[in-house]
């Protein structure tokens, strides 16, 4: 498991997890930004992306959300991070839900975008990823991948290219775990700061998302802010906002 690190070793710590079929490069020019506004930012590519390999046997926990909380686990004590401001997109974010249940100290701050609570899909999502990539091809699927995912034209290639670096084996062994796990207990139990960006074009993640927001009762230490012009990947297509929020967040936990 790969990860590169950004900023003054002895500054705050800031950790920008990748979703499913991404990868460090979704957040490059914000690990500058906030390495530029005193974070020391980790960058961490999920096993099977990126630069992190993929392990040569796939077995049922190779893939599985507490084995990739496992690794992610690995890297802060790596990096020698006490306490970290957590940001995680997608199934970066579903794999910090898993670790904050079971060790939340490792988390001074936890913010989500495109990240669903609970998940209950059918079993028949698991082999998608072969079957796109084997009918479209690597290359058309990349560009498919990247017009569904953002509105925002300067994101696209950005998507394209880490659709197009991802292997589809990948997609499927982790799609097998995430496409049915129930993590809001660990959210709710979590003492610290929590920050929900919902993306207001993140259509698919929202009709999971926004259902469980409605039933929690409003807690003191959670935010959740609207970012209308954001979509899966927010960060990417309501770039400004999605930092104002976090840096505001930041400063206030």
């Amino acid at each position: 498991m790969s990860y590169a690190a950004i900023g003054a070793p002895d500054a705050p710590m800031v950790v920008l997890c990748h979703g499913l079929a991404a990868g460090s490069l979704q957040f490059t020019a914000d690990a500058e930004h906030f390495a530029g506004l005193g974070y020391r930012v980790l960058l961490p590519d999920l096993r099977g992306h990126g630069r992190s390999t993929a392990p040569l046997e796939i077995g049922p926990d190779t893939y599985s959300i507490r084995t990739m909380a496992d690794d992610m686990g690995a890297m802060l004590d790596h990096a020698g991070a006490a306490s970290v401001h957590w940001v995680g997109n997608s199934l970066g974010g579903i794999v910090a839900l898993d670790l904050i249940g079971r060790e939340p100290q490792r988390f001074a701050s936890l913010a989500l975008f495109g990240t669903a609570f609970a998940l209950n899909l059918p079993a028949v999502v698991s082999p998608v990823f072969p079957l796109l990539y084997g009918v479209l091809g690597r290359r058309l699927l990349s560009r498919v991948t990247a017009f569904n995912t953002t509105r925002h034209r300067p994101a696209r290639p950005v998507i394209a290219a880490m659709a197009h670096a991802f292997d589809p084996k990948v997609g499927a062994a982790i799609s097998a775990h995430v496409r049915r796990y129930d993590l809001l207990d660990n959210a709710l139990g979590f003492a610290g700061p929590v920050l929900v960006l919902v993306g207001g074009h993140d259509t698919a993640v929202n009709l999971a998302l926004r259902p469980t927001l409605r039933r929690i009762t409003p807690r003191p230490n959670w935010t959740v802010t609207e970012l209308p012009l954001g979509g899966h990947c927010s960060n990417l297509d309501a770039t400004q906002a999605w930092r104002r929020e976090l840096t505001t967040f930041w400063t206030a936990a």
